[in-house]
């Protein structure tokens, strides 16, 4: 090559332990599984926080949230309280285990099935019975874009790391 140049030659003694530290941490990701959790309970927290779905949709009001002027889902703050996260080498999952979880996820139709009809306080400290209760779904689990660069960046430091632990000398 005429003028001028530069040239790196690297030998397969000299990538095996970059190689060998990429394998390493593609094999078990446990660190970075644990990591997208936490940062997975933190973004869904969020969004209790501003009362959206990870699409950014506001969730519809609750009657108790309009009446007082709380916020909807954390009127007492246990559904909020119970996200978790649970991981292992390949993979992460967050969330949580209460009973009500799903319904306030998905929305749905709650019937009365081992009683004649539901009953439950209603925010001017009345009570109502009724046969069926329909809730919204008011989504709060899921990823946004933020979380899906967040999971990007989790993973690339992870195999970034790696890979300078094996670093060429």
């Amino acid at each position: 090559m005429a003028g001028v140049s530069a040239r790196i030659d690297v030998t397969t003694d000299e990538l095996r332990p970059v190689l060998a530290g990429l394998i390493a941490a593609g094999e078990d990701l446990s660190p970075a599984m644990d990591a997208i959790g936490v940062e997975m309970v933190a973004s869904t927290l969020d969004r209790f926080e501003r009362e959206a779905g990870p699409d950014g949709t506001p969730w519809q009001k609750s009657a108790r949230a309009e009446a007082d002027g709380g916020k909807t889902l954390t009127h007492y703050g246990h559904l909020r309280g119970s996200l978790t996260h649970l991981f292992g080498p390949d993979s992460t999952e967050w969330g949580s285990n209460l009973i009500y979880a799903a319904i306030h996820q998905e929305g749905g139709t709650i019937t009365a099935s081992s009683a004649d009809a539901l009953r439950f306080q209603l925010p001017d400290g009345g009570f109502a019975t009724v046969q069926s209760v329909t809730m919204p779904a008011r989504p709060y689990l899921g990823l946004d874009d933020g979380d899906e660069a967040d999971i990007l960046d989790i993973l690339a430091d992870h195999f970034g790391d790696a890979a300078v632990g094996g670093r060429m000398h």
